[in-house]
């Protein structure tokens, strides 16, 4: 008798698995960040629903950002490379909320500079706004000093969705690049 709790304790263990920790936000289950359909810098229309497989990460800004933007892109492509060979499953996604100054030249020139992977995404201001208003980001116009300049506030996280296409996590501004790897690799490893 003694063997068999044994051995069932150790099945059930073996079944179980340990359950996922993560570092970001956890948002399994919301309904934030519906499918969408956006063009990327050859004009192709991209949706979401076209990385199923990946670990997509998507990421609200603009190219004449200062801060929060580079910055942010800069930390995934330092987390690109933690993650090895693992890298080619994960797809990071750049989404302009300046389409008036973003154009496909820009961002196919701004956006793969910290990455070859990464991919730049842009809509009429229309579109722009209604995938926003989706994923829950505020973004607002902010004249500047001189006629005609302007910089934009916006939402600062990032969403990532597992290779089944779910979303589930949301990742602070300034999260380090170690910790979104290990939750990557968490959502690659299928929990």
């Amino acid at each position: 008798m003694r063997y068999f709790f044994l051995l069932l304790a150790t099945f059930l263990s073996v079944g179980c698995g340990t359950p996922a920790h993560f570092s970001a936000t956890d948002l399994t289950g919301s309904s934030i960040g519906v499918d969408f359909s956006l063009k990327d810098t050859s004009g192709k229309q991209r949706r979401l629903s076209d990385f199923k497989g990946k670990v997509a990460i998507v990421f609200f800004g603009y190219t004449q950002c200062p801060d929060v933007c580079p910055t942010t892109l800069s930390a995934l492509q330092e987390t690109l490379k933690l993650l090895g060979k693992n890298a080619d499953r994960v797809q990071v996604i750049f989404i302009t909320l300046d389409p008036e100054r973003d154009t496909a030249a820009l961002l196919a020139q701004y956006v793969p500079s910290f990455h070859p992977s990464f991919l730049g995404l842009s809509g009429s201001a229309t579109e722009t706004a209604a995938v926003a208003k989706a994923f829950k980001v505020f973004y607002k116009k902010q004249d500047g000093t001189l006629p005609g300049s302007y910089s934009i506030d916006h939402s600062t996280g990032s969403y990532l969705y597992d290779p089944a296409g779910r979303l589930r996590l949301y990742l602070k501004y300034g999260d380090s690049p170690q910790r979104i790897a290990e939750d990557i690799n968490q959502l690659l490893a299928g929990k």
